[in-house]
């Protein structure tokens, strides 16, 4: 299997107009196409909704589904807030700053930026319930390949104890630049 890209990820909107309007104009993302149908192509069930399509740049396609006759989305009660999100890019530190009173001009609560010891990212929810993220890379040269290097180890030890591995603890002791002199 070849897998290329993603073509695009899906998720549940309560009302397909205001979520078109919140990515264009918090996040920039262009409408690309929408969708609309009153039988599920894959299931034929009847069951009318919107499917909506936003660029997210480089190729990649956030997509959104309004399903009017279904009752209310909800949040799985056993999983916190915070792990569930999605995440963008965004190029240097400098535009995730811009992207923060953006995000606060449109009067939307922001966490961070955090900094994650190899990217900085600010969260905000949509008007779906969607965590957000947008994150700035700022890992210093070798970071990644050592982060590539111990993960195999990380998972060995993640499955055997379920306590976190100390592999990469240089993430967030501040340790990488003395450990590399």
């Amino acid at each position: 299997m070849n897998i290329k890209r993603i073509h695009h990820v899906a998720y549940r909107c309560r009302d397909a107009k205001e979520t078109v309007e919140f990515y264009k104009n918090v996040l920039g993302m262009d409408f690309v196409l929408a969708i609309a149908e009153d039988e599920v192509p894959s299931t034929k069930e009847p069951d009318p909704y919107m499917h909506i399509f936003m660029d997210a740049g480089q190729g990649n396609v956030l997509a959104f589904f309004e399903l009017p006759n279904s009752p209310d989305q909800g949040k799985d009660p056993n999983t916190p807030e915070w792990v569930q999100h999605i995440a963008f890019e965004l190029e240097d530190l400098s535009a995730l700053n811009e992207a923060k009173a953006k995000v606060e001009e449109a009067g939307l609560d922001v966490i961070g930026p955090v900094d994650h010891g190899i990217f900085q990212s600010i969260y905000f929810f949509d008007p779906n319930g969607h965590r957000l993220e947008l994150a700035a890379n700022t890992a210093k040269p070798g970071m990644m390949e050592e982060l590539h290097r111990v993960a195999p180890e990380m998972i060995e030890e993640w499955s055997r104890t379920k306590k976190a591995p100390r592999h990469a603890a240089w993430l967030h002791d501040g340790s990488w630049d003395e450990r590399n002199k």
